[in-house]
């Protein structure tokens, strides 16, 4: 029987602010707009455009160029931590939980490795 090979659960999530650690677009920082999972690929607001050609059509009559956004190899970005103002490896810890294990009282909450502050955005 073949294995039925399931897409990983990234960390990052839409609306996440990282920034790029390697490749040409090293050092910018965006918004995430999509986050692809099956593919390990993100897409990040106003990072890597790249210009497309588009035909006329009633939506453009005028046709022309295009400029989008192209997706980013998910290992190439890390969260952007406000406070050390950089990008950073991050943690989950579970806040509020209680002592026993077949509760789920606890929430998940994404904390800084370098300063310990939250990084969700609530």
């Amino acid at each position: 029987m073949e294995a039925v090979a399931r897409a990983k659960k990234l960390s990052i999530r839409k609306n996440d602010m990282v920034q790029v650690m390697s490749g040409s677009e090293k050092g910018k920082t965006g918004k995430v707009l999509q986050v692809i999972t099956k593919e390990n690929r993100i897409l990040i607001e106003k990072v890597k455009m790249v210009k497309r050609h588009v035909k006329p059509s009633q939506q453009n009559p005028q046709g022309g160029y295009l400029e989008k956004e192209m997706p980013l190899q998910y290992s190439t970005v890390l969260i952007f931590c406000p406070t050390c103002n950089r990008g950073v490896r991050h943690g989950v810890k579970v806040e509020g939980s209680a002592k026993s294990k077949g509760t789920s009282a606890g929430k998940k909450i994404r904390f800084c490795k370098r300063c310990k502050a939250s990084l969700e955005t609530a």
